[in-house]
């Protein structure tokens, strides 16, 4: 069963066409099915969707407006390959809403919500400690990082300021930290990692939480740096044209 049924209770005929492409393309590339840099050619998409150029070409309009692909004239359209300057930024907008929603966190979470964010911290690291022990399924992958998202949106939402979880599933900055670490295949994380994070925000001095937060977020940025821009930039027009027939 597809990602698209599950989310959707099997009603796939429910969704728009060009949503439908939109969810398949995009967890191609969170998956790293679609590699950063891979040219996307929208004739080959929609025979394997069964659809039409229209919707695909819609769903990857979407994708460019929100970072994931990128386009040029007379070369074609590929997955995002980010600049250095690109990545630190998007590292640095995430920093300074998750350090604020550290800070909130430790301000208001409740007794209840600190429990809950331990248990989930807790599973968070078991399922990276089973990635650092080569268990490496894409659908694994795929669960834990999605979890990953959902923890960290927790946290947000434990702030009880609604414009701060908005700001940050907006920026889709949770969306890029994955897609970075997918692309990188950054060194296993310390086997408490996340434990360790809500163990401190979770002890109401918001000045410690907002320096554990940066500090988790900032772990391993120049590996991934390092790996990504190692990849290329585009390549040229002769070979784009050809491949994104």
């Amino acid at each position: 069963m597809s990602r698209v049924e599950r989310d959707f209770g099997g009603r796939e005929e429910q969704l728009s066409l060009s949503e439908r492409a939109y969810l398949v393309i995009r967890d191609r590339i969170l998956k790293g099915e679609l590699s950063l840099g891979e040219a996307l050619s929208r004739r080959k998409l929609a025979a394997e969707l069964g659809m039409s150029l229209l919707p695909v070409s819609e769903a990857l309009r979407r994708l460019e407006i929100e970072g994931l692909v990128e386009s040029r004239p007379r070369i074609g359209t590929r997955v995002c390959l980010p600049t250095e300057q690109d990545i630190r930024e998007r590292y640095e907008v995430r920093e300074a809403l998750e350090s604020q929603a550290a800070r909130l966190f430790a301000q208001k979470a409740s007794v209840r919500e600190r429990l809950e964010m331990e248990r989930m911290a807790e599973h968070m690291d078991a399922m990276f400690n089973r990635c650092a022990s080569g268990e490496n399924n894409p659908e694994f992958l795929f669960a834990v990082h999605s979890y990953h998202l959902q923890l960290h949106l927790r946290i947000a939402e434990c702030t009880r300021c609604r414009t701060l979880r908005q700001a940050i599933e907006k920026n889709s900055v949770l969306v890029f930290n994955w897609l970075f670490d997918v692309a990188a295949r950054r060194p296993p994380l310390p086997p408490r990692f996340h434990r360790e994070l809500i163990e401190t925000i979770g002890k109401g001095d918001h000045e410690n939480a907002d320096r554990a937060m940066r500090q988790h977020i900032r772990y391993g940025l120049d590996s991934v740096v390092s790996a990504i821009t190692s990849i290329g930039a585009w390549p040229d027009k002769t070979i784009a044209r050809r491949i994104t027939k």
